[in-house]
């Protein structure tokens, strides 16, 4: 059996069964082989390690006999990993069960990369195939990503529990495992990627024909008039999101997205069932791992969440008209930064067309353009209760006021208020002049003697206005 073919190009890639038997014969024996080793402290020197264990199909004195040609298989940052799998509560024994007891399921891509996807049959943990550079970027995020976790384990960001890379005939196969988002024991009736753009955000044709689309931007737009929560759920949510949008900030990051999964409680469509549904509901593995896990909390270790129920599956409450609906979301593909050749597709898209609204963006300015789009079009807080008192409506909607507003409206303030110190300080004489023509045309019996009482009544409205 061959673990890579050839197209009709002599393009070289893995056939998808062999693969799917090298990811878990090596991460069986790498992990297994890490449960030898005593637990100690995580150090500046352990995100750097790979370790690289070679297996022969005939087997060695190390490592088991198989059925596939040779392969090298590398771990990298093996005790970092290590430890954050621990922070999540993943015990090394069903780590290894989720992924390797069971034939891993392939799914299907619905974005533009031509990354592999592989889910585990308990619906636990997400295999994905990842580019050079995109697995580079990671080891070099590491430390941050560590010191990220301990300050607040709950996120919306992606939790990477492995990184590893299969070589075989001279071909290097990176793979990067996560948690994942949507569950298959509950039917997506809507699924989208969103990222906050409109240039060319609008699921294609072929992507559309599929049984389960992912539909983006402007498909939303057009379905939905925005998911609506009650104000602490809301708050939760953009505190969140505008939490890790900072984190993804300060690393320079841009061009993730949010993928949001959409269930409708009212549809009596459920899931496809198979072999992972009912692991899933008899019990979770991974902490921090749901949608309303990842938003509600302040991130203290084993504290169970009140309003956990295994029919919801950790999904967030939510309405949209008169359905009741169960979200799921999570930010993904957060290994792009806004290197030189981001730099050169943002200025060449900005000459074709408008700068600021296709996707490749100042990891600054797309942080800020996504977490409006999310916390104004996308996610909306239910109207207060009519006939409560004008004092209870005055004192609940402050502290109600969205992240996504709080981070918009503080540069805004920030920029209005120099505004207003410049027009002070420096309206010359020519201010003046428009001023009193301005008050002049609406007040037209005012005599031109009065000109130097209408210009210092007018500033002092001017002062009173700011």
């Amino acid at each position: 059996m061959c673990v890579f073919s050839a197209d009709k190009d002599g393009v070289i890639s893995p056939t998808a069964e062999a693969l799917r038997g090298a990811i878990q014969l090596g991460i069986g024996y790498s992990v297994g082989n890490m449960t030898s080793k005593p637990d100690r402290d995580v150090l500046m020197q352990d995100f750097y390690v790979v370790e690289s264990v070679f297996l022969p199909s005939e087997g060695s004195n190390l490592t088991p006999a198989h059925h596939y040609p040779d392969f090298r298989f590398k771990n990298y940052a093996p005790l970092a990993f290590r430890y954050f799998r621990e922070l999540f509560g993943i015990k090394p024994d069903d780590y290894l069960y989720s992924i390797c007891k069971e034939p891993l399921i392939e799914l299907s891509n619905p974005g533009a990369s031509s990354s592999w996807f592989y889910l585990t049959s308990d619906d636990e943990f997400i295999i994905k195939t990842v580019q050079h550079k995109e697995a580079e970027f990671l080891q070099k995020l590491l430390p941050g990503y560590y010191m990220n976790l301990n300050q607040n384990p709950r996120t919306l960001l992606p939790k990477f529990y492995g990184l590893y890379c299969i070589q075989c005939g001279g071909v290097n196969i990176r793979l990067v495992v996560m948690n994942n988002i949507l569950p298959r024991s509950l039917k997506m009736h809507y699924k989208y990627d969103l990222k906050g753009s409109t240039y060319k955000r609008r699921a294609s044709r072929k992507e559309r024909a599929k049984a389960s689309p992912t539909f983006k931007d402007l498909d939303f737009q057009e379905m939905h008039e925005g998911l609506y929560f009650d104000a602490d759920t809301y708050n939760a949510l953009m505190k969140t999101l505008q939490r890790d949008c900072r984190v993804l900030e300060s690393f320079k990051i841009m061009d993730y997205s949010l993928l949001l999964g959409i269930h409708v409680l009212d549809r009596k469509l459920r899931g496809r069932g198979g072999i992972g549904d009912s692991k899933r509901h008899g019990g979770q593995k991974v902490l921090y791992s749901t949608a309303l896990e990842s938003i509600q909390g302040d991130g203290k270790a084993g504290e169970p969440l009140p309003d956990a129920d295994d029919d919801t599956l950790g999904g967030i409450p939510a309405k949209h008209k008169d359905e009741k609906l169960l979200i799921f979301l999570g930010i993904i593909d957060i290994l792009q930064s806004y290197r030189f050749i981001k730099k050169v597709e943002h200025s060449w898209k900005a000459l074709v067309h408008d700068g600021d609204t296709v996707s490749v963006h100042r990891p600054n300015f797309y942080a800020d353009r996504f977490l409006k789009f999310m916390g104004t079009t996308v996610f909306k807080k239910t109207h207060p209760i009519r006939g409560a008192s004008s004092r209870r409506k005055k004192n609940s909607i402050q502290p109600c006021r969205s992240a996504s507003q709080e981070v918009l409206s503080s540069v805004k303030e920030e920029s209005q208020e120099e505004r207003r110190a410049q027009s002070l300080e420096n309206l010359d004489d020519t201010g003046y002049i428009l001023v009193c023509h301005k008050f002049l045309s609406v007040h037209s019996s005012v005599h031109f003697s009065h000109i130097s009482k209408t210009i210092e009544i007018f500033m002092k409205l001017h002062v009173k206005l700011y």
